[in-house]
């Protein structure tokens, strides 16, 4: 049996300067969640977008991309999608202006698979 010191949840600072929680192992998986320390208020929302592009646009898409500065990191992927985005936005609505507005006027984009990252809180025992 593990301690149970062990299996509490660790805080890591990555290099974003988000705080990364990594999750005790029992048996699955590792896995990290990225985002805001625990108790931080008045974050912005992070967003994934997952770009698909016509053929030989990947480079102007991602200068386009660029220029927006809602978005933070933006990774030409192989296969399917061909960009993955990801942005910080003040709340759903401009998620809604950005990607339809900004992201889908940009020629040679052809469709997006937008992904909100929502915060999971940990469970209080009493």
């Amino acid at each position: 049996m593990s301690s149970s010191k062990s299996m509490k949840t660790k805080l890591e600072l990555t290099a974003q300067n988000d705080f990364a929680i990594k999750q005790p192992s029992s048996g699955a998986v590792p896995h990290m969640i990225h985002g805001p320390a625990p108790g931080d208020q008045g974050m912005s929302d992070r967003a994934y977008v997952l770009i698909n592009v016509l053929p030989g646009q990947t480079a102007a898409v991602v200068t386009a991309l660029g220029e927006i500065k809602e978005i933070k990191t933006i990774d030409p992927c192989w296969g399917k999608p061909d960009i993955i985005a990801i942005a910080d936005i003040p709340d759903q609505d401009a998620l809604t202006q950005l990607v339809l507005s900004r992201i889908h006027r940009i020629e040679g984009v052809t469709q997006t698979d937008t992904h909100l990252v929502y915060r999971l809180k940990e469970a209080r025992t009493k």
